[in-house]
């Protein structure tokens, strides 16, 4: 797999060595989940002894492996809560952090312990620093760490706050997805140093954010380098899609092809930047040879919205209930993005003020989205 992640140009010959002394197959657990169809939760288990050849092909490819469902509650929906990332991007990221020897490291979301690995098999145990939220997560991880005799500093705490005891940090790269940079990385992190984490709306999950920390009281800024899919932090986990109680209002059909909503990553991460709060969910009904979707939208608050649609035919009604029109604010966020060119999500950047807030803005810091 290395050499295969060398030709593609994710690995860097820099942390070619790191990848060979932490490999991913030494953090992987010997229970993972797969997806199945049938299954009550869409998921089955894997168990490494039953099906080592199964096991061994998912723990060495470039794949994720969920390792995780629903917070580790039993007989929940089957929502992964905590994976292995591809492999690909796990070096995406780290080349991203643009560190050196002697830097000095935060870990986000310790998961299988493998980054954290990896950083210490580069950097030394002593110059990284790895938080996980999940308290048996965390002890998984540990106990791979230990086998591999690597030895970052491993903490259970929320990763929203950091880690002060550590800091400065010359990089924190995050394996959780965020709406907001929290402050406490900013602060936490040295002039110049860098931020890597996924960022994105409640909308489209969405893109790698680069971002270089500013002097102490001036702005932060960055760019989205990369098309990411990464699970949420716990505390910023966006809303279900619920329908609220009440008649909804009836529109007539849509003036916008419902596709377009999600068309790419690209049209998904202009969209959302423009609906704050809102999420969607998306599914085909198999059952009609029609090809019959339904796409309905939700702020959370009381707004919601949907759209019933066949492929290759005329949109269907739109139903929307609440203060806010979302299906009227998807189509006006469309048309938004198309005026500006169909941007792609590489001329978004972020910037964090010294207070805390944040903006994101289209080719230059000066742009701002409003």
């Amino acid at each position: 797999m290395l050499d295969e992640l060398s030709k593609s140009g994710h690995l860097g010959e820099e942390w070619r060595g790191a990848f060979e002394r932490a490999p991913r197959s030494a953090f992987i657990p010997d229970r993972v989940w797969v997806r199945a169809t049938g299954s009550p939760n869409g998921h089955l288990r894997l168990d490494r002894a039953a099906d080592p050849e199964r096991w061994e092909g998912m723990a060495n490819t470039n794949s994720v492996v969920v390792t995780q469902l629903d917070d580790g509650i039993e007989d929940g929906p089957g929502v992964a809560t905590s994976s292995a990332s591809l492999p690909s991007l796990v070096a995406t990221m780290l080349r991203q952090l643009d560190i050196s020897p002697g830097d000095k490291v935060l870990d986000i979301g310790t998961g299988t312990g493998w980054t954290a690995g990896l950083l210490a098999a580069r950097l030394g145990g002593d110059s990284v620093t790895t938080v996980e939220v999940d308290r048996a997560i965390a002890a998984q991880a540990q106990f791979a760490l230990n086998a591999q005799a690597l030895f970052p500093t491993a903490v259970v705490a929320d990763g929203l706050a950091g880690w002060d005891k550590s800091a400065p940090y010359d990089a924190i790269h995050s394996t959780a997805a965020v709406h907001q940079v929290p402050p406490a990385w900013v602060a936490q992190t040295r002039p110049g140093g860098t931020i890597v984490t996924p960022w994105g709306t409640m909308y489209a999950n969405a893109g790698l954010l680069r971002l270089e920390v500013g002097e102490p009281g001036e702005p932060s800024h960055g760019r989205f380098v990369e098309n990411v899919n990464f699970m949420w932090m716990r505390a910023q986990r966006p809303h279900r899609v619920t329908r609220p109680e009440g008649a909804p209002e009836y529109r007539g059909p849509s003036e916008m092809d419902p596709d377009l909503a999600i068309e790419n990553v690209h049209a998904a991460f202009g969209i959302g930047l423009r609906l704050p709060g809102v999420r969607y969910a998306h599914t085909w009904d198999e059952e009609d040879p029609a090809g019959t979707a339904r796409m309905q939208l939700s702020d959370g608050a009381g707004s919601w919205a949907s759209i019933r649609y066949a492929r290759w035919e005329e949109p269907d009604t739109v139903y929307q209930i609440g203060p806010r029109r979302l299906w009227d604010e998807v189509e006006s966020a469309r048309l938004w993005w198309t005026e500006r060119g169909m941007p792609e999500l590489t001329r978004f950047g972020v910037t964090v003020r010294a207070d805390g807030q944040q903006c994101v803005w289209l080719d230059d810091p000066g742009n701002v989205i409003g």
